[in-house]
């Protein structure tokens, strides 16, 4: 059966570990700093303009969004981290439920690390990136690639590369305003489905 990322469809939004949907199937997650591209990128990948709310504002996905592909596959926004204006408490909710979701969650079969290209990985990409450790593929999706020149982006690519320990690590960039890198984003989500 072919995954057809344009069927995407939103599902339920999770505050707690309870709301979440059954851990069943398989998922492949979006994370990233807010103001990455997270939204964004889920939406090129589906071709839909407004499945995630997209903002200027930092912050804005505070929940974990499921987005249902068929019966079997989903695909998973998470909130954005690194914003500096949310209280104490909820960051602290946030780290224990993303990090649960991340290292328990069964259904989970990759994760798309969503890095502005323009700031690299920073201290939070690479703490994260630490922390999933082999535990699960990861994939850096370089994004706003359309902001640099070309001879940039192949160095900051190089560099992120570099930076890359674990087999299961991988790196590209897209650009969702002309939709550049699109097609190796969706190769590697389909290639987590398949592995199923």
């Amino acid at each position: 059966m072919s995954i057809s990322f344009r069927r995407a469809r939103f599902v339920t939004s999770a505050f707690e570990l309870s709301q979440l949907l059954p851990d069943t199937g398989s998922e492949v997650a979006f994370a990233g700093r807010s103001n990455a591209g997270k939204s964004s990128a889920i939406n090129c990948l589906t071709r839909q303009k407004n499945l995630c709310k997209t903002s200027k504002t930092p912050g804005r996905t505070q929940l974990i969004n499921f987005f249902e592909l068929d019966s079997r596959h989903r695909l998973v926004d998470l909130p954005g981290y690194g914003f500096a204006r949310v209280s104490k408490k909820l960051r602290n909710h946030w780290d224990r439920v993303l990090s649960t979701f991340l290292l328990e969650r069964q259904a989970l079969k990759g994760l798309v690390i969503v890095v502005d290209i323009r700031r690299g990985i920073t201290d939070l990409d690479q703490a994260l990136i630490d922390m999933m450790g082999d535990t699960l593929p990861l994939h850096i999706l370089l994004t706003k690639s359309d902001k640099l020149p070309r001879a940039a982006i192949q160095k900051t690519v190089a560099s992120t590369q570099a930076q890359l320990i674990g087999t299961r690590q991988s790196v590209s960039t897209l650009s969702t305003l002309n939709r550049q890198g699109l097609e190796q984003l969706e190769q590697k989500c389909r290639e987590w489905f398949e592995e199923d």
